[in-house]
C-alpha cells in the first residue's frame, strides 16, 4: 500500500467503451435495440405461460420464471450502460456499484439453481413419466423457485460486503461495463487473496457444484432415451431437453470462464465479452431457443400475436 493514496469511501468510473469513441452512437442503438428485445421476447414467454391453458405445467411454469428471470438480469445491467454510452460520463457511486455488483450475483446464483431445477424437472419427466405429476406437484414447483430466488442472498450479500469494505485506491477506473468482481478487485488496496478465495468457494458451491447436478441429470435422461425402442420416440424425447442443454452450455461455459479466474491473469477485455454475452446476449436468444425448438410455445405465440 506504500506510495499510494486510500480512501474510505469512492466514486468509482466505468470505463465502459469509452476506448471506442467513434462507435458511441452505433453501440447506444446496438443495445438499445437489444434491450427492447430481450424485454419482448421474454415478456411474451412470460406472459403466455401465464395465460395459456395448455401451456400450465411444471415445464412451462419453469419457463416462465426463467424468462422473467432474463427481464431482471436486462434491469441490472443494460440501463446503466444506455445511460454512460448517452451521456459519456461512468460515474457511479460506492453503493450504487455495490448494489448493481449484488443484484447481478443474486440473479446469477438464481440462474444457476433455476436452470438446475429445470433439469431435474427434464429427468423426472423422461426417467420416471408415470410418477411425474405425482413428483413434481404446483406447490413443490412454487418451492423449488422460491428456494431458486433466496437459497443464494445470505453468501452473496456476504461476499459483497466483503469486497466493498476494502480500501480502493486513487485509482477507481473499472475497464468494464458494469460493476463486476474482479474490476473492482483491480482497484482495491492491499492483498485481495481472501477475497479471491472467496469468488472461488461461491463459483465452486454455487456453479460447479449446480453444473455437475445438471451433467448427472442429463446423463440419466440420455441412458433413459437410448434405451427407447422406438425412433420417433427418442427423437421427441430430445427435443424436449435440447434447447435447456444449449441454454445451459451458454450460460455456464461463459459464466465460469468470467469468474475463474486471478486479479494477476484477469483480461479485462475477456471478461468484458463474456459478460456482454451472458448479460445481453444469451437473455436474447433464450427465448429464440426455447420458441423456434418448442411447437406448443409456437402456437401460444400465434394466439397472443395478431396475424
Amino acid at each position: 500500500m506504500e506510495g499510494k493514496n486510500v480512501t474510505l469511501m469512492v466514486e468509482f468510473i466505468l470505463l465502459g467503451f469509452s476506448d471506442l469513441p467513434n462507435l458511441q452512437g452505433f453501440l447506444f442503438g446496438a443495445f438499445l435495440i437489444i434491450y427492447l428485445s430481450i424485454l419482448l421476447a421474454n415478456g411474451l414467454i412470460f406472459i403466455i405461460t401465464k395465460t395459456e391453458a395448455s401451456l400450465q405445467t411444471p415445464m412451462y411454469y419453469f419457463l416462465g420464471n426463467f424468462s422473467f428471470l432474463e427481464i431482471c438480469y436486462a434491469l441490472v445491467t443494460i440501463p446503466r450502460m444506455l445511460t454512460d454510452l448517452w451521456t459519456h460520463n461512468g460515474n457511479i457511486s460506492l453503493w450504487a456499484c455495490a448494489t448493481q455488483l449484488c443484484l447481478f450475483l443474486i440473479l446469477g446464483v438464481t440462474e444457476c439453481f433455476l436452470l438446475a431445477v429445470m433439469a431435474y424437472d427434464r429427468y423426472v419427466a423422461i426417467c420416471k413419466p408415470l410418477y411425474y405429476f405425482l413428483i413434481m406437484k404446483h406447490h413443490v414447483c412454487v418451492r423449488l423457485v422460491i428456494g431458486s430466488w433466496i437459497l443464494g442472498i445470505p453468501a452473496v450479500i456476504g461476499l459483497t460486503y466483503q469486497i466493498f469494505s476494502m480500501p480502493f485506491c486513487d485509482s477507481t477506473k473499472l475497464n468494464h461495463v458494469f460493476c463486476n468482481v474482479y474490476p473492482v478487485l483491480q482497484v482495491a488496496c492491499g492483498d485481495t487473496s481472501m477475497n479471491e478465495l472467496s469468488v472461488y468457494a461461491h463459483v465452486g458451491l454455487f456453479g460447479m457444484i449446480l453444473f455437475i447436478l445438471i451433467l448427472n441429470s442429463y446423463i440419466r435422461i440420455i441412458t433413459t432415451i437410448m434405451k427407447l425402442p422406438s425412433a420417433t420416440g427418442r427423437s421427441k424425447a430430445f427435443s424436449t431437453c435440447s434447447s435447456h442443454l444449449i441454454v445451459v452450455s451458454l450460460f455456464f461455459v461463459t459464466a465460469i470462464m468470467t469468474h475463474l479466474q486471478t486479479k494477476a491473469s484477469h483480461s479485462a477485455t475477456i471478461e468484458r465479452v463474456l459478460s456482454l454475452l451472458y448479460t445481453t446476449m444469451t437473455p436474447l436468444v433464450n427465448p429464440i431457443i426455447y420458441s423456434l425448438r418448442n411447437k406448443d410455445v409456437i402456437v401460444a405465440l400465434r394466439k397472443l400475436l395478431p396475424s
